[in-house]
């Protein structure tokens, strides 16, 4: 049965089938993923009964292993990590604002695979924001502000010892592990051609950002603020609906995305890989 592509009616995304993600896939299966990937930004892959080895051979196919500075990974893996909520948990939710994964790294990840375990019977969806449309759409009088700007990248805010995620985050289930490195800066243009597609796009926003080359943080902070309200505007939103044993694979130089809840006293497990920036 050849691979079927069902395309989201939404700004991006698209359910993948006639493909067993329990078995190795032939170059082929790869190419046409890959390009349905590129394409749809975010790809889904219902009824997968993956196993962990499963879920790293499939995340080879795309790259190396990206490097996850702030999670411990699961017992016996070293790129394999849990993202969890307990049914009990009364801590913030877990990445609920907008981001790309990582984009503070020198070499940010490709992409992202989440294999949902454990999903709650409501609730919990994740939400994509397509980052090429939200530059296509841009009005010129904006764009104008944010063409040529380099912006400075932090996990500060996320995942230094007094961050949120830091020493005063208490009762979370997730093996997060905040550090002082996460003071770190790293810079990348604001507006920036896709590695592979050469597609333009914005890339991160704030959260990520903590402010522009060159610029101080009073006249910063409102083009952040206004670049955020605009970047996830629902034009530009798919929100994904989680099955058990669904693969979700997307692609962070292309969208944003956060989580939502709605699932208070269920528990919600996902392991989740990191796909390395592409080398060309």
């Amino acid at each position: 049965m050849p691979i079927q592509i069902n395309i989201s009616d939404q700004a991006c995304g698209a359910a993948v089938t006639g493909v067993d993600l329990t078995q190795p896939l032939d170059d082929s299966q790869v190419a046409d993923i890959r390009a349905a990937w590129l394409k749809h930004h975010v790809l889904s892959f219902p009824d997968q009964n993956m196993s962990d080895d499963d879920l790293e051979r499939f995340t080879q196919y795309f790259g190396g292993f990206g490097h996850d500075p702030f999670f411990d990974p699961i017992e016996g893996r070293e790129h394999i990590a849990a993202i969890r909520r307990d049914a009990d948990e009364k801590s913030p939710l877990f990445a609920e604002n907008w981001h790309s994964d990582w984009s503070f790294q020198a070499h940010p990840p490709a992409g992202t695979c989440l294999l949902g375990l454990t999903i709650p019977p409501v609730g919990g969806d994740t939400c994509f924001a397509n980052q090429h449309a939200a530059l296509d759409a841009m009005p010129d009088e904006m764009r104008a502000k944010y063409e040529g700007l380099t912006a400075i990248h932090s996990a500060q805010m996320a995942y230094a010892p007094d961050g949120a995620y830091g020493e005063k985050d208490e009762g979370r289930s997730m093996a997060i592990r905040p550090d002082e490195s996460a003071r770190e800066t790293e810079r990348h243009p604001l507006i920036r051609a896709h590695p592979e597609t050469g597609q333009l796009g914005l890339f991160s926003c704030m959260g990520y950002i903590i402010g522009f080359e060159g610029m101080d943080q009073q006249e910063a902070l409102p083009l952040l603020q206004q670049l955020y309200a605009w970047q996830s505007r629902d034009e530009f939103v798919y929100r994904h609906q989680w099955q058990p044993n669904m693969l979700v694979m997307w692609d962070n130089r292309s969208v944003l995305h956060c989580a939502t809840g709605g699932y208070d006293g269920h528990d919600r497990l996902l392991h989740r890989t990191t796909i390395a920036a592409f080398q060309a």
